[in-house]
């Protein structure tokens, strides 16, 4: 009963908080919403320029000027960030007694991934097709089906050739069978099954 009455009241909160925009905070630790559901509520009242169809934003991404980001299709924004505009500015004014501004837009084109803490900065583009890897530091332009990263960010591959390694290495593992079952890259009925055989294959050699 519990359980039911718990769930409830989660769904109420969810709809309450994506028809009005508030509570968002009390959202987020009750209800854990997924990157896919949080980008839909960005979409509604985040005040972005644009986010497009099916893509997702981690709940822990840091986006400090969401009206100069455009994000388009298809795309995976993890818990990195995304800065709009050079805080340095105040500090500026306030030492040469000098008006300045410094703000940049961010565009990241369909298809794209930002990975776990990487950091693009103010007036950047990135793809069609392009990966950013975990920890990047972008402060120019990613060309389109590229893989860029480190600090500052550079060519790694061309995006298909990552694509190939990784079809190469999912078919060496040993329940690659399920995969090609999987329903999205995120199946329920089958994370435990994959969780089972990978550790085993990890940890216990397939024995």
């Amino acid at each position: 009963m519990e359980k039911k009455v718990s769930s409830t009241l989660k769904r109420l909160l969810e709809n309450y908080v994506m028809r009005t925009g508030k509570l968002r905070g009390a959202w987020r630790k009750i209800c854990k919403p997924s990157s896919y559901l949080h980008a839909e509520f960005l979409k509604i009242h985040g005040n972005f320029y644009h986010i497009g169809e099916k893509s997702r934003i981690n709940v822990r991404a840091l986006i400090t000027d969401p009206p100069y980001v455009s994000i388009g299709d298809n795309c995976a924004i993890a818990a990195c960030q995304l800065i709009g505009h050079n805080g340095v500015i105040g500090v500026l004014e306030n030492a040469y007694n000098v008006k300045l501004d410094s703000v940049g837009k961010i565009v990241i084109k369909d298809n794209s991934f930002i990975g776990v803490g990487a950091i693009i900065l103010p007036g950047v583009t990135i793809g069609p097709n392009s990966i950013v890897a975990a920890g990047a530091v972008v402060s120019r332009d990613v060309a389109p089906h590229t893989v860029v990263g480190g600090s500052p960010a550079k060519f790694i591959c061309a995006t298909e050739e990552y694509l190939e390694r990784l079809i190469e290495r999912s078919k060496s593992y040993p329940w690659h069978s399920l995969i090609e079952t999987r329903n999205g890259d995120f199946d329920s009925k089958l994370e435990s099954e994959l969780i089972k055989q990978r550790v085993d294959y990890f940890f216990n050699n397939g024995e």
